[in-house]
């Protein structure tokens, strides 16, 4: 059985940074893109980053490019985002997710079959 498990994240003010992390378990991710997704209140899912399995091509949402930077430890099937200069705006519950073994990197979350069950980042002014 596949699990995500997200943590790191907490209550900051804005400008700080946190870094969130992704540990994977219940089957092998080679060759696997994976990314991360967040959800504010009323509002719906909307992609923040993606990254290949190698690592070379990574994705990220314009609202947080020269921000966040994604990242992937393979040897210990963990995920990471690094999230600098936090604002208000970027409050919001975020997930972790992995696509199909083969699958094209996307921003699509419906091309992602396994979800975390999210960790709330709060960035207060």
């Amino acid at each position: 059985q596949v699990q995500l498990v997200e943590s790191g994240g907490g209550l900051v003010q804005a400008g700080d940074s946190l870094r969130l992390s992704c540990a994977a378990s219940g089957r092998t991710f080679t060759n696997t893109a994976m990314g991360w997704f967040r959800q504010a209140p009323g509002k719906e899912r909307e992609f923040v980053s993606s990254i290949t399995w190698i690592g070379r091509t990574t994705y990220y949402a314009d609202s947080v490019k020269g921000r966040f930077t994604i990242s992937r430890d393979n040897a210990k099937n963990t995920l990471y985002v690094q999230m600098n200069s936090l604002k208000p705006e970027d409050t919001a519950v975020y997930y972790c997710a992995a696509q199909p073994a083969g699958l094209l990197i996307s921003r699509d979350p419906g091309k992602y079959v396994h979800w975390g069950r999210g960790t709330q980042v709060i960035v207060s002014s």
